[in-house]
């Protein structure tokens, strides 16, 4: 999993709430357990103007040229600003996937649906709560401002606009060091990697008739 310190980049303003995971990452799509591909078709259903399909080339795709994404002031965009409930709908880990393949490393709302918030940690993605005036004077600032750029420093908790002005925000701490470190699941477990294979030797040892059939 890649690692999460301090990333600056175009902030995209997603201005509407309850955005779903089938809205985020459309449910033909889901045909792999890989973690990439699934960029082209991040918000399928909002960038494009015809019906996507799986394995279709998205390059000569006729686009919406009023969604967000698309408009040339957002291209290149790390940063997410959402509304409330994002990431509510379905459990499917496919919807950071999406995310992070498109290049989104950061996404900023005033709430998430909680599978959605659990999955983004798992998969390299930082999902940040801050208050409703908050993100509305983020909004504001972000709209008016064409190259409008945020800085998110997991490492210090803060969000900082171009003006200098900081936001802070609250993380797990075991969350936050898995992140600074790139540590999912399986990362963690291989942090262990010398104690497991003591134990699988001293079991072998042990109860060798436990590994007869492991030959």
């Amino acid at each position: 999993m890649k690692s999460f310190t301090k990333v600056t980049g175009v902030a995209a303003p997603l201005d509407r709430a309850n955005v779903d995971t089938d809205m985020i990452i459309p449910k033909q799509f889901l045909k792999s357990i890989k973690r990439s591909g699934f960029g082209p078709n991040l918000f399928d259903e909002l960038r494009y103007l015809d019906e996507g399909q799986p394995d279709q080339d998205c390059v000569g795709r006729p686009l919406n040229t009023e969604f967000v994404l698309n408009l040339d002031r957002y291209q290149g965009a790390t940063v997410l600003l959402a509304r409330e409930n994002f990431g509510c709908g379905s459990s499917r880990e496919h919807a950071p996937w999406a995310l992070d393949d498109f290049g989104i490393r950061c996404v900023i709302a005033p709430s998430f649906a909680d599978i959605f918030y659990n999955n983004c940690f798992k998969n390299g993605l930082l999902p940040i709560i801050l208050s409703d005036g908050q993100v509305d004077q983020l909004f504001v600032e972000v709209e008016a401002v064409e190259g409008y750029q945020l800085a998110v420093d997991l490492k210090n908790q803060k969000v900082i606009t171009p003006s200098g002005a900081e936001m802070e925000f609250e993380v797990d701490a075991f969350r936050k060091h898995c992140l600074l470190n790139g540590l999912d699941d399986i990362g963690l477990t291989l942090e262990n990697a010398a104690d497991i294979k003591a134990y699988e030797t001293r079991r072998r040892q042990e109860a060798p008739w436990l590994f007869d059939a492991i030959k």
